[in-house]
């Protein structure tokens, strides 16, 4: 009897194993194509990959550890799996923020560039010298973008669809704000450009400040959720290392399930933190620029 109980959850294991890998093997062979037709012709799976972004590897194998250690002292297929998810989306939770970080950077950068183009319009013969002075000490975080503007507008470049480029790989709200005035004034509308920038590097430095001001209550969030996952990982470690007995019960298939159902709980609970944690940009004014653009590069004559 207890052969069956031991095979029973090997083989369960054994077989999430494979199915684990084979999911990775296809991902690592779809590969990533960025080109706007082939997304949308390809298969769900690589429309998928691909917006996902490239698989991080090390972050996969520390993974596969984790649900290995969980199996070699639990014996239990769910808890192995529910090891590989949680070493996969808890550090997204209860870790840092860094995607708050690079945002808030991001925006403090764009307000600094804006500033910079403002000051620089007045000393520039136009608007598109002053872009490019601007790039010799653009902020680190957009600092490149900013170079491939300059570049573009020394290649002859219009004005129009460099900007739209720009706006294209930034990616930002606050960005989209700016590129919209510097739109303008490439259609003729420049009379006040340097007020409207400093405008608009003024409501940058104040969304800065809110975010700052939001980060500092989510921190509360964070804490507790990592003391919720410090004493539950404590007491199943516990448990499991010094009284065995006492979860003897979830060696059973219905015990299993049982372990499946907390688990899908605390996922459940953990997902609604994520959201409530999840930072909620305004929408972007120029989405979709990135098709114009080729459309519009024409070089001047």
């Amino acid at each position: 009897m207890d052969v069956m109980t031991l095979t029973v959850p090997l083989a369960a294991l054994l077989g999430l194993g494979t199915a684990f890998g084979v999911v990775l093997v296809t991902v690592g062979l779809s590969g990533r194509d960025n080109g706007p037709a082939n997304l949308e012709a390809g298969s769900w799976l690589s429309r998928f990959t691909s917006a996902r972004g490239p698989v991080d590897r090390r972050r996969v194998a520390l993974c596969l550890a984790v649900g290995l250690l969980a199996a070699v002292l639990t014996r239990w297929p769910v808890a192995a799996a529910l090891a590989v998810v949680g070493a996969w989306v808890l550090p997204d939770i209860i870790g840092p923020d860094r995607d708050h970080a690079r945002r808030v950077a991001k925006i403090e950068a764009i307000a600094t560039w804006t500033e910079a183009l403002r000051d620089n319009l007045s000393g520039a013969a136009g608007l598109e010298q002053a872009i490019t002075a601007s790039a010799i000490e653009s902020p680190e975080p957009i600092r490149d973008e900013v170079t491939r503007l300059a570049t573009r507008l020394q290649r002859s470049w219009r004005l129009p669809a460099a900007l739209r480029a720009f706006a294209a790989e930034l990616a930002d709200p606050t960005a989209d704000l700016v590129v919209a005035g510097l739109l303008m004034a490439a259609r003729g509308s420049a009379g006040q450009l340097g007020e409207v920038l400093g405008e608009l590097a003024a409501s940058a430095r104040a969304k800065v400040a809110s975010r700052q001001r939001v980060a500092a209550g989510r921190k509360r969030n964070r804490t507790s959720a990592r003391v919720i996952v410090g004493a539950t990982l404590a007491m199943a470690g516990v448990l499991t290392l010094l009284n065995r007995g006492y979860l003897k019960p979830f060696d059973s298939a219905f015990g299993q399930l049982v372990l499946l159902a907390a688990g899908g709980c605390f996922a459940c609970a953990f997902a609604w933190l994520g959201r409530l944690m999840r930072d909620r940009d305004a929408s972007r004014i120029l989405v979709g620029v990135a098709s114009t653009t080729d459309a519009e590069a024409v070089v001047r004559s």
